[in-house]
């Protein structure tokens, strides 16, 4: 008998809806995940739940099992962690009962092919897992920057990437971290995750390495004027269909600066003939066993919510960092 499945589509750029449709049993290779709790990525998700991805990105920014087309209407999303609770012809039986992590939409149950999934670990909970795609950026972020031992590194903008980078790096023997945002709320944040909190004006400056997770054409000027001589500044910020002016007047070229983009599309370039996209994303399932990371979890809703989730999202996050949503 053909199960039944209930998924969030974005039906028209600003709203949303839960659909209902037939899911087949299990073919070959294939399970079924019956999903516990999805991530919601606040940055990406609202830009496409606005509309906001410009066409000549609809095919790169595509997740690996959306369905539909941008702008709408598309059922997206990237974050789920689940229970496999039926499996096909010749899927591993030891995944059978087993919580798994899947680069899947906003869905109560999905069936993929059993590499598409990976074993959370046990001491990692499911509001935690959520963050694995996360994680995964702030990662490749981490491996495009190369840090060095004892860098002065600023990170401008507190959200979940940006919370992530900074916690990562200030684990980094000598490094001393600036977590920068214009939301005071976030200093008690900085201060959990090991770093020193600054609004922009009061920044320190001077940094050898930037990270720059804002999305705001005001952060990535910010960015550029804390780096020191020399310094590089990586841009992880995207922003959709808006141009944004970047201020490369000043003294920008007589600092010699470094401005480069990272995205996790790719594995970062320094270890791609060594890494897979697997491995990185199981490293990053693996960095949060740390309960520390449980504190950018900050709010939960259940699926019948999700509409009016992600429109209060994309339009009044109110200092949200990652909301997850409950089946």
């Amino acid at each position: 008998m053909t199960a039944t499945a209930r998924a969030f589509w974005i039906t028209a750029p600003g709203r949303g809806e839960i659909r209902s449709a037939g899911l087949p049993a299990p073919g070959r290779g294939e399970l079924r995940v019956r999903a516990l709790m999805s991530g919601i990525s606040r940055g990406t998700e609202s830009l496409v739940f606005q509309g906001r991805v410009p066409q000549s990105e609809y095919q790169r920014m595509r997740c690996p099992f959306q369905q539909g087309e941008f702008p709408a209407p598309v059922k997206y999303g990237y974050a789920s962690v689940g229970v496999v609770e039926a499996l096909g012809p010749e899927a591993p039986a030891d995944l059978l009962n087993a919580r798994v992590f899947c680069l899947y939409p906003h869905q109560d149950r999905y069936v993929v092919p059993s590499s598409a999934v990976l074993r959370v670990p046990a001491d990692v909970p499911d509001r935690r897992a959520a963050l694995a795609a996360n994680m995964e950026t702030a990662v490749n972020a981490l491996w495009d920057a190369a840090p060095r031992i004892g860098d002065r590194i600023a990170v401008v903008g507190a959200g979940v990437v940006g919370a992530l980078i900074a916690t990562l790096s200030a684990r980094i023997p000598g490094a001393a971290v600036e977590l920068i945002d214009i939301d005071p709320r976030r200093a008690d944040l900085a201060q959990a995750l090991g770093c020193r909190f600054a609004l922009p004006a009061q920044a320190a400056g001077e940094a050898d390495l930037v990270f720059h997770v804002s999305s705001t054409a005001a952060g990535l000027g910010t960015a550029l004027g804390l780096a020191g001589f020399e310094a590089t500044v990586v841009e992880l910020s995207w922003y959709g269909d808006h141009a944004v002016a970047v201020p490369l007047g000043a003294a920008f070229h007589s600092r010699r600066l470094r401005l480069m983009s990272s995205q996790v599309g790719s594995v970062a370039a320094a270890r791609r003939a060594r890494r897979s996209h697997r491995e990185r994303l199981a490293l990053a399932l693996d960095l949060l066993r740390d309960p520390l990371f449980g504190r950018l979890v900050t709010g939960e809703s259940r699926l019948d919510a999700l509409p009016d989730t992600m429109a209060r999202l994309a339009t009044a996050p109110d200092g949200a960092l990652c909301e997850v949503v409950r089946y």
